[in-house]
């Protein structure tokens, strides 16, 4: 027989944390892992718009979502009450900081420079990528208060950090490589 995906444990508007620490549903905790969530949602969504045009960053896009996976369990295993073993389990590195600074630099190198505001466009790949770095901004947001408060690694902030900067960039590639025109911020007329 197959494991119910249901639980009920979470009925009563609690859930857990990785150390088994019951928390109520709107703690910080949980809105920092809701955003990343569905931060992963955005990615794979334009992943897949991404994946019709063929472009070869989708595995670099199913990285990313896996990466997220792990900013969740550092988030989930608070370090004011983890245990050293929760804690070394859900360590985060810098190290994939600097690989989305090496994509981003490799990217950047194949743009024409920024002379305006772009707003998000650029056919679908391209818009669906905006969309992921502005969830990628409010997941950031989510996160810093919980690494200014010594609950969560400062890497987890740096990745998401570099990570809206990455979405930027690979929108903006994307738009190039599909021929697509990026919409620039025009003044309204008063």
């Amino acid at each position: 027989r197959a494991p119910r995906i249901y639980t009920r444990t979470g009925d009563s508007g609690f859930s857990s944390t990785f150390t088994g620490e019951r928390r109520p549903k709107g703690d910080r905790i949980f809105e920092a892992l809701g955003a990343t969530d569905e931060l992963s949602s955005a990615i794979g969504l334009a992943g897949e718009f991404s994946s019709e045009k063929g472009h070869t960053f989708v595995d670099q896009l199913h990285k990313v979502q896996c990466m997220l996976q792990d900013v969740g369990s550092n988030l989930a295993t608070l370090l004011s009450s983890a245990r050293e073993a929760h804690r070394k389990r859900t360590s985060f590195s810098e190290k994939p900081v600097l690989e989305l600074e090496q994509w981003i630099d490799s990217y950047s190198e194949q743009l024409p420079p920024l002379r305006a505001f772009i707003l998000p466009s650029g056919g679908r790949s391209s818009a669906a990528l905006h969309f992921s770095r502005a969830v990628c901004r409010r997941a950031e947001r989510c996160v810093v208060p919980l690494v200014q408060a010594g609950e969560a690694d400062p890497n987890v902030a740096k990745y998401l950090n570099r990570l809206s900067d990455y979405l930027f960039v690979l929108a903006r590639y994307a738009a190039m490589k599909e021929g697509k025109e990026e919409k620039i911020y025009i003044k309204p007329e008063p």
